[in-house]
C-alpha cells in the first residue's frame, strides 16, 4: 500500500527502509533524462543531498526554464490539480512543495513496480 508521507524526509526514509531508495534515485534520473532536464545524481547520494539537488533543480526550472519545468511535471505525471492547489507565498516554498510531489509520484512508480513486478 502506498503511504501518505508528512514530509520529504519521511518518504525518503521509508524508501530506504524498504531497500528501494536506489530505485527511487534511478527513476528520478530516468524521468529527468526523458524530460531532457540534466540533473547530476551520484550513485551513492544521501537522501538529504537528493532532496536538496531536486529542490534546487525545480527552483531553477521555475525561475529560468518554465517550459522545461512544465514538461518535467508532465513526464513524471504530477497531477496539474495538485500543483495548482499549492498555497505558498514564494518560489522557494512552491519549489519545495513541487519537489515533494515529484518525489511522491516517483515513489509510487517504484513501489508499484516492486509490488507488482515488471
Amino acid at each position: 500500500m502506498v503511504v501518505n508521507f508528512p514530509t520529504i524526509s519521511a518518504l525518503l526514509e521509508h524508501a530506504e527502509n524498504k531497500s528501494l531508495y536506489q530505485n527511487l534515485v534511478l527513476q528520478l534520473q530516468k524521468d529527468f533524462v526523458f524530460a531532457n532536464v540534466f540533473i547530476d545524481l551520484p550513485d551513492k547520494i544521501s537522501p538529504e543531498d537528493l532532496k536538496t539537488l531536486v529542490h534546487e533543480k525545480v527552483y531553477y526550472l521555475i525561475m529560468e526554464k518554465f517550459t522545461d519545468y512544465l514538461n518535467l511535471l508532465y513526464i513524471i505525471d504530477v497531477p496539474e490539480k495538485v500543483v495548482k492547489a499549492i498555497e505558498a507565498t514564494d518560489v522557494v516554498e512552491i519549489s519545495e512543495q513541487v519537489t515533494f510531489e515529484i518525489l511522491k509520484r516517483e515513489w509510487q512508480k517504484v513501489w508499484f513496480r516492486n509490488e507488482y513486478g515488471s
